[in-house]
């Protein structure tokens, strides 16, 4: 009986290692579970890694939801602008346009990025 205690506990601890070892290479954390610092790094990667003409699902399947959200029709057009955290300027818990990289989509298809998005997306032209 002895001899088959260390056997048992030996087994037990493989079977540890390989569960933690799925886990750590299958689990990817979702944007909205990560805390503000990672979240802001996160955005920020992602955001580098966009394309002009990507599509709204494909980017919003990659960013996760949106802080702040706004949308309107102008000649026929679908125009809606989505704003990712990504440079915290004041640690008050509070999340602000300021504080967020805008995304503008046109008919759910990405057209611009950046501090003068926001603009683009008032005053169309």
């Amino acid at each position: 009986m002895k001899n088959k205690i260390p056997v048992i506990i030996g087994a037990i601890f493989l079977s540890y290692l390989a569960f933690v070892a799925v886990i750590m290479l299958v689990y990817e954390p979702s944007p909205d579970d990560m805390s503000w610092e990672d979240r802001q790094a996160y955005n920020r990667g992602k955001i580098s890694e966009l394309h002009l003409g990507d599509p709204l699902a494909q980017v919003q399947l990659a960013m996760g939801h949106a802080d702040f959200s706004e949308a309107k029709l102008f000649d026929g057009k679908k125009m809606l602008v989505l704003f990712y955290q990504t440079q915290r300027t004041v640690s008050d818990g509070l999340i602000t346009r300021d504080e967020c990289t805008p995304l503008l989509f046109v008919d759910e298809q990405l057209v611009a990025w950046g501090d003068d998005t926001y603009q683009q997306y008032l005053l169309p032209k």
